[in-house]
């Protein structure tokens, strides 16, 4: 065994304790759905601004959309954070911000510039919670299949 696998395991030895502590698993599952119980809220508060965004994006009915948007959110958060259904959530949840990504972040449509730079980091950042989402559904799936709770 090398140096650095040694070392490697000492330090994982060291960190697992915090790292697969439960609770942490919770407050990173929630920090993963915060946009997605923030957006909603703010839509509830703001339902006239929720109907004007869905406009913005050509979904009509437009307030069906919106209450849509606001359920679907909320119920997926609420199914991760539970653990009920989690890795069906979880896939819905990133098959929502894929098809969202590519309805709203359509930074190959802007002029070179700011708002494209912004559009463009938008789009990957959101990629990144597509893929978060997966590891999400696989490690689920993964603990169910291996009967951790």
């Amino acid at each position: 065994m090398n140096a650095t696998s040694t070392f490697e395991r000492r330090l994982a030895a060291r960190a697992r304790p915090l790292f697969a502590a439960p609770a942490l698993r919770w407050v990173a599952l929630l920090a993963l759905c915060s946009a997605y119980i923030q957006g909603p809220v703010t839509k509830i508060f703001d339902f006239g601004g929720a109907i004007a965004e869905m406009n913005h994006f050509g979904l009509h009915p437009a307030p069906f959309f919106a209450v849509a948007v606001i359920v679907f959110e909320l119920a997926a958060s609420a199914m991760i954070l539970s653990g009920f259904f989690r890795w069906l959530a979880a896939l819905a949840l990133a098959a929502f911000t894929l098809a969202a990504t590519f309805v709203a972040l359509r930074f190959w449509e802007l002029a070179p510039g700011q708002e494209r730079l912004m559009a463009t980091n938008a789009f990957f950042e959101h990629l990144g919670l597509v893929g978060a989402f997966l590891i999400v559904a696989w490690q689920d799936l993964h603990d169910r299949r291996s009967g951790q709770p």
